[in-house]
């Protein structure tokens, strides 16, 4: 039998522990000056290599000191950030649920938490599922955000799912920017058809919205600087001037 005055030091713990302890992915009601969806390419034309360089490529940036300052200097002093990782149609893995990113404590618990998960997803390439799953991710974050913006990696067109243009229209219709990063990679389609040019493809048919820009990464081995510039530029709400950044060959 429970005692009274320990039956109410357990409904006193249960009470801090419903008000203190809900999960920090969901974030309710924080008021902040981004909410931004990593989608992340892991198509099955990434191999473990690649996909290596790009995990931490994104872990060193998300920790950047030059990107804490960005996340600072905001009206809120703060980011809301997910990570997700697609490949084909219906397949799409939250690999880091919301989170609210204000500082260094908060974004090194993020990337660790990035650090730890396993790739699930080796499927084709839907840049539209990519984008609208991004896109549904918003009303489930319980987050106030200045900006909703989705930055989606890809090193190929689209070959799944409804056409990229269409699922990047709705998204923009409601109010959310896609920004591209394109990974030019080399090797043929394994299809055995000729593709467009990533970078006039992605530029056609998967970035859009308010100051909406592309960035093209050569390769693999300077993912990490490119997601670097990219996140400082889409943090501060600033695109290229004219378009381009030195180093890259990025668009609006």
């Amino acid at each position: 039998m429970i005692r009274p005055l320990r039956a109410f030091a357990i409904l006193l713990i249960g009470a801090v522990l419903a008000v203190c302890g809900a999960s920090p992915a969901r974030a309710a009601d924080v008021e902040v000056d981004l909410a931004l969806v990593l989608a992340v390419d892991a198509s099955r034309s990434i191999d473990s290599f690649e996909y290596d360089l790009q995990r931490r490529g994104y872990l060193a940036a998300l920790t950047d000191a030059r990107v804490l300052d960005a996340i600072r200097s905001g009206p809120n002093g703060a980011i809301a950030i997910t990570y997700l990782e697609w490949s084909g149609p219906g397949e799409q893995e939250v690999l880091v649920d919301w989170r609210v990113v204000r500082d260094a404590a908060s974004a090194s618990a993020f990337a660790n938490d990035l650090r730890v998960s396993e790739r699930r997803l080796y499927d084709g390439t839907s840049i539209s599922g990519a984008i609208d799953a991004a896109a549904g991710m918003f009303g489930e974050s319980g987050i106030a955000a200045t900006r909703r913006a989705i930055d989606v990696s890809a090193d190929g067109t689209n070959n799944r799912g409804r056409p990229a243009h269409l699922a990047r229209d709705d998204a923009v219709k409601a109010g959310i920017t896609i920004n591209g990063l394109a990974i030019i990679n080399e090797r043929p389609s394994r299809f055995g058809r000729a593709e467009p040019p990533l970078e006039q493809y992605m530029k056609d048919n998967v970035i859009g919205g308010p100051g909406a820009f592309l960035l093209v990464v050569n390769d693999f081995e300077s993912f990490g600087e490119a997601i670097l510039k990219k996140l400082i530029l889409e943090i501060s709400g600033r695109a290229p001037e004219g378009g381009f950044a030195e180093g890259s060959t990025e668009r609006r």
